[in-house]
């Protein structure tokens, strides 16, 4: 008999996720439970989170107690193989700790359904930086077509937090390699850092905040030096980041149709040959 070893120990009761995994089979109500030959489960070519970090503690815990979260996965019928949807990291560590087969929930979907789901799932993961954040909610916009509303009901987020998060991928690269090098590494002072309104007042901010010369508020209170309400501003980088837009409202509350009909007539004014033109 083969010295490998199961996936779940008899003593341990297969747990699901309940931020993530409960939710998808109460809306689905298809999804199966059941322990998978681990020669039976390929990874997903196509999973957005390439970087599966380190997996020494994770093989560990498997090596001691197996593999407590079950997989979520969905079964190909031209190769009678199952493919990961969430869990990339769960596998490895299985693979690495010679199981032989794992707990895994076994749900019908498209392809374009697993992208998203492997997406939505690695967005909410507690270990992911503010700047992978913004890049996964940017994948998920682009890829999808989503507003900031529907991006924030998927990962069950409020709105605002969503738009803070994708305003960071204002910050270009090398500013952003500075903050990781200095420690400038808070959502919220980041958040700082994507508000000044050039790249030399980025740096500048990027250092004081890495020397402690300035905190959040007083952050705030200078590019608000008189207390007057800020007006709203609307920052848009494409994924080439090939240029930056801001545009910036003198009111404070600003509905989607209205930056909608400000680019229409900041697009009119340039086609007309006034660019110029204020909205």
């Amino acid at each position: 008999m083969s010295g490998r070893r199961i996936g779940l120990p008899v003593t341990v009761k297969m747990r699901h996720d309940a931020h993530y995994v409960e939710e998808i089979i109460s809306r689905s109500g298809a999804a199966i439970g059941r322990m998978i030959a681990i020669e039976q489960i390929q990874p997903n070519v196509e999973q957005p989170r390439k970087d599966l970090g380190d997996l020494k503690g994770l093989i560990d815990s498997v090596h001691e107690k197996g593999v407590l979260e079950p997989l979520l996965v969905r079964h190909l019928q031209e190769s009678d193989r199952y493919m990961i949807i969430s869990g990339e990291r769960r596998y490895a560590a299985g693979l690495a700790a010679g199981l032989r087969e794992l707990p895994c929930i076994e749900r019908e979907a498209s392809d374009a359904e697993t992208l998203e789901l492997a997406l939505v799932e690695n967005l909410q993961r507690k270990d992911l930086t503010p700047f992978e954040e913004a890049d996964g909610l940017q994948a998920l916009a682009d890829r999808f077509a989503l507003t900031h509303e529907e991006i924030a009901r998927r990962v069950s987020k409020g709105r605002s937090s969503i738009t803070e998060s994708l305003s960071l991928r204002a910050i270009p690269d090398e500013i952003k390699a500075a903050c990781i090098e200095q420690g400038v590494l808070s959502k919220s002072q980041l958040l700082q850092v994507a508000r000044q309104p050039s790249d030399a007042k980025m740096r500048d901010m990027v250092r004081r905040l890495a020397l402690g010369m300035v905190n959040r508020e007083q952050a705030r209170a200078e590019r608000n030096p008189n207390g007057k309400a800020r007006g709203a501003s609307f920052r848009f980088v494409p994924p080439s980041k090939e240029f930056r837009l801001v545009l910036r409202f003198r009111r404070k509350n600003v509905e989607r149709e209205e930056i909608i009909q400000a680019l229409r007539r900041i697009l009119e004014a340039i086609e007309s040959g006034n660019p110029a033109q204020t909205v």
